[in-house]
């Protein structure tokens, strides 16, 4: 039997399409329904890894784990990873395909509507429900004839349609009405239901705001959801950090964590286990002025190493680092943040960029060399003896996943990778400075690991609080799915997804 299909797309981008879509997600899971997340194509470099090793968004990712899921690559069958100007590489059914500038990628929908539909017609056949998202708004006219990921999946799969507005922006009535007006009557015809999505104040007072909206729209509002604070689910894309940096002094007691926001800055969510961190605070930056005294600095991952150092070099950003470290604060690299903090960059192939060679922060014995092929697994590793915080940690395992295309050659390795994909192996990976203050590697998820993330904490002098530990990702499932059933009408949206 063909699975039931339920769309959510949005007035615009970042009007809360993915977190709906995970809320439902673990809503009809937990009542029961074998759910999964479906997006024909995302644009993101917050990527995730299946148990294949396949890459996909890393909202499909956490919508699956809503589900009660492991991610799959049909979850997510088209991923653009944006790289400098207007270039991305392609990862198409999990593997990196093409890297295309955007007036390439529309000439290719032929063959990605073939990857994208069968993927699709798959999940239909093994779920009871499959909640589909959408992408940016669903009235982009200059884009409608290579949509693959709007209204063609709807058509294609004759999806009730919940069209999302988010009225924390202001002008809500606009964007669900305006919206509804430019499309076209056959897509309007999918169109079942309307969300008020992040509504801050009391629902009550918009009574008069949902009839406005239902008599010119046309359409039911199926609720009004609140803006909910503290959700600990990681985003989708970069967006999310772009609010106002802080520089504001931490509480007495507080172990803070700076974070460079690079341009092309890729799986933040790494760090998001250190923001849920009892007493420690975690901020992102990009001048030089913002970064204050914290007790560490952290280079996350890029999607393009060797522009985003450019920009840090451009930004001084580096002098701010190295004075840290050699200072003694605790400096970390993470992937292309990890290549940054090495001697040397070689990129003779021009894999990233037109840069042949390039220097590093020089924090690191290491020297990296791009190439062509593209490590991607899920990954278990033993940590190393090496001094400093890590010395109690050695023989110890972490969990965690790789993405990168590097390859660095290090004397000080301190994980040894046990396992990719399933498939036992032995690889050295990372290196450290000499009392292990300065460290990096490409293994990502590391600071998921309560044993490595509390050791190193508490080297920067944090304590940790007694108590019951909370997963704070999990309550935050529970706490959106709670806020979902209480705002939206289940019964007309039971009725909207079962129909006939």
């Amino acid at each position: 039997m063909t699975g039931k299909v339920l769309m959510i797309q949005g007035t615009s981008s970042s009007v809360g399409k993915s977190l709906l879509v995970a809320g439902l997600c673990h809503l009809f899971a937990r009542r029961g329904v074998r759910v999964a997340p479906y997006k024909a194509q995302n644009m993101s470099n917050n990527a995730a890894v299946c148990p294949d090793g396949a890459e996909i968004g890393r909202a499909q990712a956490v919508q699956a784990l809503a589900a009660g899921l492991e991610p799959h690559v049909d979850m997510n069958p088209v991923l653009i990873k944006p790289e400098a100007g207007s270039r991305s590489q392609i990862v198409l059914m999990g593997r990196p395909w093409k890297t295309l500038d955007a007036r390439d990628y529309y000439p290719k929908r032929d063959i990605l509507w073939r990857e994208v539909t069968a993927s699709l017609d798959r999940l239909r056949e093994q779920y009871e429900l499959v909640i589909i998202e959408g992408a940016g708004s669903a009235a982009e006219l200059n884009l409608r004839a290579n949509d693959i990921v709007n209204m063609a999946v709807a058509r294609y799969a004759n999806a009730p349609v919940l069209l999302a507005g988010d009225i924390d922006r202001g002008g809500v009535f606009a964007q669900l009405i305006g919206t509804l007006w430019l499309l076209e009557p056959e897509e309007r015809e999918l169109v079942k239901g309307l969300i008020v999505n992040k509504f801050r104040g009391d629902i009550n007072l918009f009574t008069d705001g949902v009839q406005i909206i239902e008599e010119r729209g046309n359409a039911p509002v199926l609720g009004v959801v609140p803006y909910l604070h503290n959700l600990y689910i990681p985003e989708e894309d970069a967006v999310a950090l772009e609010d106002p940096f802080s520089v504001a002094i931490p509480s007495s007691g507080t172990t803070e964590i700076v974070v460079i926001h690079l341009p092309r800055i890729a799986n933040f969510d790494d760090f998001d286990p250190l923001e849920t961190q009892p007493g420690v605070r975690l901020r992102y930056v990009q001048k030089p002025e913002q970064v204050g005294n914290p007790a560490a600095i952290i280079i996350p991952g890029t999607k393009s190493t060797v522009n985003d150092l450019t920009w840090l070099y451009a930004q001084g950003l580096d002098k701010v680092i190295r004075q840290h470290a050699q200072s003694g604060g605790a400096v970390v690299g993470i992937c292309g943040g990890y290549q940054m903090l090495g001697q040397i960059i070689r990129d003779p192939n021009h894999i990233e960029s037109q840069i042949d060679t390039m220097n590093g922060l020089g924090l690191l014995p290491i020297e990296t060399v791009f190439a062509g092929d593209k490590a991607t697994h899920q990954a278990n590793a033993q940590i190393q003896s090496r001094p400093g915080w890590l010395a109690n940690l050695a023989g110890q395992t972490v969990s965690g996943y790789e993405i990168h295309m590097g390859r660095t050659q290090s004397a000080s390795g301190w994980l040894e990778i046990t396992e990719r994909s399933g498939q036992a192996v032995n690889v050295l990976d990372g290196a450290t400075s000499e009392n292990s203050r300065v460290w990096g590697c490409y293994f990502h998820g590391l600071f998921a690991n309560d044993n490595l993330r509390h050791a190193w904490l508490g080297d920067l002098g944090w304590e940790e609080i007694e108590g019951e530990q909370v997963n704070p990702f999990a309550a935050s499932l529970t706490r959106l799915a709670d806020t979902l059933e209480t705002t939206l009408d289940m019964d007309l949206l039971e009725k909207i997804i079962w129909a006939d």
